[in-house]
């Protein structure tokens, strides 16, 4: 697997993580990690499984802020004459990738 397919589905994994879908897993594998391995579910795995749950709330909360403020942006460079509508498409570029268009938009300023 290429560097570049590798990036490209880290990037997939990180917004798979975002659906609401996702917050089944978790009692799904406290149940399994109860009935297979009693003995070591106590109070550091139910704060395990806790810290688990509270990283995907977040990651949910985050991505639809992000998305919302793509949206807000979009609209603005929809709305914008003089805008470069190439920019609306940007999100789905990787993040090294967008972070050298932004130097290079830098440096030209």
């Amino acid at each position: 697997m290429t560097q570049l397919a590798l990036r490209s589905r880290i990037t997939q994994l990180g917004s798979l993580t975002s659906r609401p879908l996702v917050f089944l897993v978790v009692p799904i594998y406290g149940t399994l990690w109860f009935i297979f391995e009693r003995e070591t579910f106590d109070w550091h795995g139910i704060a395990t499984l806790a810290t688990w749950l509270m990283t995907l709330f977040i990651q949910r909360s985050e991505h639809r802020d992000t998305q919302a403020i793509h949206a807000k942006l979009d609209e603005l460079l929809h709305a914008e004459g003089a805008a470069e509508s190439g920019l609306t498409r940007i999100d789905e570029e990787e993040p090294e990738e967008i972070e050298r268009k932004r130097e290079q938009h830098r440096s030209g300023d």
